[in-house]
């Protein structure tokens, strides 16, 4: 494994690490008052870190200066050292206003090259006295992490290509509304009804990615408020073709619904007939602020549901905190109910508390008849699961809805 000549061992995670720390140590190693990493973009050389303390209006991050009047292009084409331990010594140094007025008395500065071979910009040391102390080691010292800062920013432009690009990918998914659903069926027990539907989001977009990963990195993507309200608003349309009162239920992260416009996706769609489910799996910072954004959404008739319950301690604070109309019990409560005493005491539990609160309960996961009759005897009254129905197309929800009707 390559090693630097101040004895630190290169590896992929200083790669990783930030720049600062790196300049400060290369600056404190030469005894040098000023250290920076410039880019060049057009004519000006910008500078992206600095480590120059108490010389701050001097030179700072963000500073640019014209290529006419620095060192770099002198440098790169040669017509300067790398290395100058006396500016005074050089008779195109003297030339340069920037030598008396910062003022520069020892240089030191390798050009960083990328892997493509682009000249980024360069790798910076200087001094406002001459330093004779310095040395061709020194400058090695240089061009190694100069190289270092290569990698590192070859590392930084391959993932922002690949964040550009994943975004890209979200954007058209959007824009085309690459995904459909399926409607897994919502029916009492007794008597044994049809009551509504939960949609389910199916990307056919490519590469194929399961709708968790879709929506997770459309959140890394600074895109899964759009990209939810999109689905919702294409879900909800399964409303005109199924029978009122069937209700169409669709899960939404607390963060969409702070944004305050899923009015858009509900478009005129009866509220009535629509369940927003509230997953356990996104923390709330602000129950306050959720609930003041839903408000309007409820008084307007749209039910709030809290999926995925007794999965995890955030979906009892969301009972809590939000007061929903629906709990909706997790699918690892429901699987094995009936031969699980643990499990029977929590949904018993459950069950007591959404009866002295006026909430409504459905069973996820319902998959043998020995699990519904077990719910059945804890007086929970709706299910869903691959017993009652497996999610279907929308037009084979419509042909059960006919059916059943």
């Amino acid at each position: 494994m390559p090693q630097s000549a101040l004895g630190s061992v290169i590896t992929p995670e200083t790669l990783d690490a930030p720049m600062a720390p790196t300049l400060e140590a290369i600056r404190r190693h030469l005894g040098m008052e000023v250290a920076y990493i410039s880019e060049f973009v057009g004519d000006l050389s910008m500078m992206r870190e600095v480590s120059a303390p108490g010389l701050e209006h001097l030179i700072k991050q963000g500073d640019a200066l014209s290529l006419d009047d620095v060192y770099c292009r002198h440098i790169v084409a040669g017509r300067l050292p790398e290395l100058i331990a006396d500016t005074a010594a050089e008779a195109l140094c003297q030339t340069l206003p920037i030598t008396r007025n910062v003022p520069i008395g020892a240089h030191m500065s390798v050009p960083i090259r990328l892997a493509d071979g682009e000249l980024y910009g360069m790798f910076c040391c200087l001094s406002p006295t001459p330093n004779h102390s310095l040395n061709p080691r020194d400058l090695q010292v240089m061009r190694v992490f100069a190289d270092l800062a290569a990698h590192q920013i070859d590392r930084e432009r391959a993932r922002d290509q690949e964040a550009n690009a994943l975004r890209d990918r979200i954007l058209q998914v959007i824009e085309g509304r690459e995904f459909e659903f399926h409607y897994q069926p919502i029916f009492t027990f007794a008597p044994f009804r049809l009551v509504g539907f939960e949609a389910l989001c199916r990307f056919h977009a490519t590469p194929y990615r399961t709708p968790d990963i879709w929506f997770a990195e459309a959140e890394a993507s600074d895109l899964a408020e759009p990209l939810e309200l999109a689905a919702a608003a294409r879900a909800l349309e399964a409303l005109g073709d199924l029978p009122d009162p069937l209700f169409v239920s669709v899960n939404l992260a607390p963060a969409t619904l702070l944004g305050g416009r899923l009015s858009e996706a509900l478009g005129d769609w009866p509220c009535g007939r629509v369940i927003i489910e509230v997953t356990e799996h996104t923390p709330v910072g602000d129950y306050a602020a959720l609930n003041a954004a839903i408000a309007p959404l409820r008084a307007a008739g749209v039910r709030l549901a809290v999926d995925d319950a007794g999965s995890g301690f955030a979906s009892l604070q969301h009972i809590i905190q939000l007061e929903p109309d629906i709990i909706k019990l997790d699918v690892e409560l429901t699987r094995g109910l009936d031969s699980d005493t643990a499990r029977r005491a929590l949904v018993a539990a459950l069950t007591y508390f959404a009866r002295e609160t006026g909430i409504e309960i459905v069973a996820e996961g319902v998959e043998t008849e020995a699990e519904r009759q077990a719910l059945e005897a804890l007086q929970v009254r709706k299910g869903q699961g691959y017993l009652l129905g497996r999610p279907m197309p929308r037009v084979a929800a419509m042909a059960l809805a006919a059916r059943l009707a």
